[in-house]
């Protein structure tokens, strides 16, 4: 052992700074409600991609590539689809423009763009949205106590009026748009929500509600961002659920959530907001967004679509969306990636493999059509996937695994006893290190069963009548450089090809099991031979034959099973 693989004798390990961090203070909500809930229904679904994802991009979408998201988005189902920031930047307001004047916003999407709390932004939005049948007006302004301390230096009161004067600007601007044929919707959302005292961010929405004046029929939408992730979801259930409790005329309001991955649970904290009482969900595909993103629309509705419910989008091409995200994100999704990544269904443990399979056998076989595979909460048919991705080899896997590659890839099912004998072959290549290959272990199990190096090559043969219904099989077998030729009669062509073996060559054959069977359909149909001979000492050696035409296979399995017992 070196100096490096000495055993560690004493504790050293460094300790980070924690005490200059302090808890979040959670809500106090001794009553919530949320956790009795259920998610049983889609909620109305926005995509920020355009917008929110857009600038968190180190190389911004390009007009084309944004067109190419935005078309995407539509396919997917999105009815609400914020589409930018036009007062931002000119590449913003002219994408605007154009999917307006080229009519390319189908009835039922509306379009969302941000806009901040200030008169200049506010009156160059909307010239960005003249023309569009539907819009939703996002505005926000920061309402945290940290940020009003740090970065505005404002009041409660002036944070509200700045709020509220800036509602009655939208409001002025949308009545004027409205007369040209373009419905605006307010959508306010107090930025820094989850850092904002919950009375004041009751307070702030209802003064905005006040100056806007919305109705059952047509409702302002409040979202409440978890701008950076700070706590534990339930702790933003509970903010969600008191928000919801305090707020006057919650029949007027649609409550919209927008949370951060900050602490990695920025799916989970939009699932218990939901069931909070919220309903809307901004975010992006794939979670792309500001830091570590935003909460993954993808990832969330397949997770209500593995409950049974309808995710009102359709996510049934998941190599594609992956392509068109990559392709125009310029950000590679992860192999671990939840239902996209390119390993998501596959096992390479062993008894994961074999769970697998029996699952899948099951499944195939029961009717009912539900879903109950082991370690596989969807069928990856439903993305678009296939069965044959699920099992993959390595040095960690068994033998399950590699019955699963055989009948899946060649449609090669294996006695058990032949399977164990074959298992141990993969498992000395696979410790090479990497993954095994279909045509690896194809070629594997051909060298081992079917091409068998020997004593005995067939070279021809040719079947004819015997006495009665018996055969006679005259053939020409190989025995190192000389060819022999052998003749036996029996019951069927088997039959006399074994006793021809036995009584020119001098060759022991004890059959104890044959199997046959097609591996394929139509002019590429294979017949494949499995044959058990047992020696004198009973020991049984397999022999595999394929071949087009069945008795060609099944003497190839005879030849393979005797090559293998003399090796």
């Amino acid at each position: 052992m070196n100096a490096e693989n000495q055993p560690v004798t004493t504790a050293s390990v460094r300790k980070m700074p924690f005490e200059k961090y302090r808890a979040f203070k959670p809500v106090s909500l001794p009553d919530r409600t949320w956790p009795d809930q259920v998610i049983s229904k889609a909620p109305r679904w926005c995509s920020v991609d355009l917008r929110d994802g857009n600038q968190a991009l180190i190389e911004p979408m390009t007009p084309d590539e944004k067109l190419k998201m935005y078309h995407l988005l539509l396919e997917l189902g999105f009815k609400e689809i914020e589409v930018g920031f036009p007062a931002a930047s000119q590449t913003d307001f002219d994408f605007v423009r154009l999917i307006i004047e080229h009519n390319m916003i189908p009835d039922g999407v509306t379009i969302q763009v941000l806009c901040q709390a200030r008169e200049e932004l506010i009156a160059r939005t909307c010239e960005a949205v003249q023309g569009a049948r539907h819009v939703i007006f996002h505005l926000y302004n920061s309402t945290s106590t940290l940020q009003r301390k740090v970065v505005f230096n404002m009041s409660r009161e002036q944070v509200v009026a700045m709020a509220t004067e800036a509602t009655a600007l939208v409001k002025a601007h949308a009545d004027r748009l409205q007369q040209q044929g373009t419905q605006v919707i307010l959508e306010y959302s107090p930025e820094s929500y989850t850092a904002t005292e919950m009375d004041f961010a009751v307070e702030i929405c209802d003064a905005v509600m006040q100056v806007w004046q919305p109705t059952v029929a047509n409702k302002i939408i409040l979202n409440l961002p978890s701008t950076v992730e700070m706590a534990t979801p339930n702790i933003y259930a509970d903010q969600l659920e008191w928000f919801i409790r305090h707020l006057p005329e919650r029949d007027k309001a649609v409550i919209s959530l927008h949370t951060h991955n900050d602490r990695g649970t920025g799916v989970a904290a939009s699932e218990l907001g939901l069931m909070a009482g919220a309903d809307r969900i901004e975010g992006t595909l794939f979670g792309n967004g500001e830091r570590t993103g935003n909460c993954d629309l993808i990832t969330m509705a397949m997770n209500m679509f593995s409950q049974g419910i309808d995710p009102e989008l359709y996510l049934g091409e998941m190599a594609r969306i992956v392509e068109v995200s990559e392709c125009c994100t310029k950000i590679p999704v992860h192999v671990r990636q939840p239902y996209a990544g390119e390993l998501v269904f596959t096992a390479f443990s062993g008894s994961h493999q074999d769970a697998i399979r029996k699952g899948m056998a099951r499944v195939e076989t029961q009717t009912g059509g539900v879903w109950e595979v082991p370690y596989l909460p969807i069928d990856p048919v439903d993305v678009g996937g296939s069965y044959r991705e699920t099992v993959r080899v390595n040095s960690q896997s068994g033998k399950g695994g590699v019955a699963f590659i055989l009948e899946n890839y060649y449609g090669v099912s294996l006695p058990r006893p032949l399977l164990l004998e074959f298992s141990p072959v993969i498992q000395k290549l696979s410790e090479g290190g990497g993954e095994l290959k279909p045509a690896v272990i194809w070629k594997a199990f051909t060298d081992e069963f079917v091409d068998v190096e020997g004593p005995y090559k067939l070279v021809e043969y040719r079947l004819l009548g015997g006495s009665g219904l018996r055969q006679v099989c005259e053939a020409q077998i190989a025995v190192g450089e000389n060819i022999i030729d052998i003749a036996g009669e029996g019951s069927g062509p088997i039959d006399a090809f074994i006793a021809a073996m036995i009584s020119t060559l001098n060759e022991p054959l004890n059959v104890v099991d044959y199997q046959e069977y097609s591996l394929n359909e139509g002019s590429e149909a294979q017949a494949i031979c499995i044959i058990t001979i047992v020696d004198e000492q009973q020991q049984r050696f397999y022999g595999v034959g394929l071949s087009q035409n069945t008795t060609t296979a099944a003497f190839g399995s005879i030849i393979a099973a005797v090559n293998r017992k003399w090796r």
